[in-house]
């Protein structure tokens, strides 16, 4: 990492979307996608991969601080909301203030010192349209200056590798975006890494309250630096040979991905990772979003242990007729044992 930073970190990213409402597949028009192919994309990802089903601990900086909540301050005026009356939404991205680069909740506290009372001028994404904003902080009760702004500027947890190529040193994992937990907001990537966990306990899942893999990480030791954050997984390099289960498999078309039997590989206990039995039970071929196929976990070691799918397991690779078909993205609330999947072709064009 290049620059250290101070970071209050949070614990709930991996598998974050497992928690999403999930609305069902039926009555989806299907129709086939383009097929990905090697050099599509600037070609970051060759057809034959590594699938891994390794857990890792994933941190991830913000480029610019993200907006998760606006107060209002007790001044000896009165209550006031210097950040909401001048314009501020949830979700919006800080990025300047008067003109210098923030990305740390530290950088923007030190320039609500530095202004005091005076106005600094705000730049903001809000969406991809940058905004230009006006406040002045003011002081509290206890003659602290603020703005009445809920920050964050990075995130800390455990997920699921999906694949590993061995010609690029690209890694792929989760099969979804990281999102803020408040905002559901894609966090916008800075910087960021991996790096060795081990599985120490599972919280089992069931109906209504999806369960969750706990674990332990070092947050001092990268296995390799994050390039990508989207909303079909989070994607970067690793100089470092990663093995899996199996050898390198071919990455299946999406129209090659059918109803049926099939296996994903999870690591649900210390560092090993095991084949478990899932039954595909429904394939969307539109679009390119995260659940593309339905699946049902059958492997009764798998449920014994887990419940089903549960949060940290998102990104655990999908294997079908000896190809990588997707990955676990989803869990049902209402029903752990069945959640939904990303297709690999779809991971692998966008890790471009």
């Amino acid at each position: 990492m290049k620059k250290k930073r101070k970071r209050g970190w949070r614990t709930a990213l991996a598998g974050m979307a497992c928690m999403a409402v999930l609305l069902g597949l039926t009555g989806e028009q299907f129709r086939a996608g383009a097929a990905w192919s090697p050099g599509q994309q600037g070609g970051a990802v060759s057809r034959r991969v590594v699938p891994l089903g390794r857990a890792v601990g994933i941190k991830l900086f913000s480029d610019g601080v993200l907006v998760v909540g606006l107060s209002a301050i007790e001044t000896d005026q009165g209550s006031k909301s210097p950040g909401k009356d001048c314009g501020l939404k949830l979700g919006d991205v800080i990025t300047h203030v008067d003109g210098d680069q923030v990305d740390t909740i530290q950088q923007m506290q030190d320039q609500v010192e530095r202004h005091k009372g005076q106005p600094l001028t705000i730049q903001a994404m809000r969406g991809e349209k940058q905004v230009q904003l006006t406040a002045a902080p003011v002081a509290n009760r206890q003659g602290t200056y603020q703005l009445g702004v809920w920050l964050r500027d990075s995130m800390a947890g455990i997920g699921t590798m999906t694949f590993w190529d061995p010609d690029t040193g690209v890694f792929a994992a989760l099969g979804h975006g990281i999102n803020d937990v408040d905002t559901a907001s894609l966090m916008p990537l800075e910087s960021g890494g991996i790096m060795a966990a081990t599985v120490s306990g599972v919280e089992r899942g069931r109906a209504g309250a999806p369960g969750e893999l706990h674990g332990d990480f070092d947050l001092t030791a990268d296995l390799g630096s994050l390039y990508a954050n989207t909303s079909q997984g989070v994607f970067g390099r690793t100089a470092q040979r990663l093995s899996g289960g199996t050898g390198a498999v071919e990455v299946a078309r999406c129209d090659q991905v059918h109803t049926g039997p099939a296996t994903i590989l999870s690591n649900i206990r210390g560092e090993q990772v095991e084949e478990f039995q899932v039954e595909i039970t429904h394939v969307s071929r539109s679009g390119d979003g995260t659940r593309n196929l339905m699946l049902e976990v059958t492997d009764p070691k798998l449920l014994s242990a887990t419940g089903g799918i549960v949060q940290g397991m998102s990104g655990s690779p999908i294997l079908q007729d000896g190809r990588l078909a997707g990955a676990v993205t989803h869990v049902l609330i209402d029903d752990p044992t069945r959640g939904y999947g990303i297709f690999a072709e779809n991971m692998c064009r966008a890790a471009g």
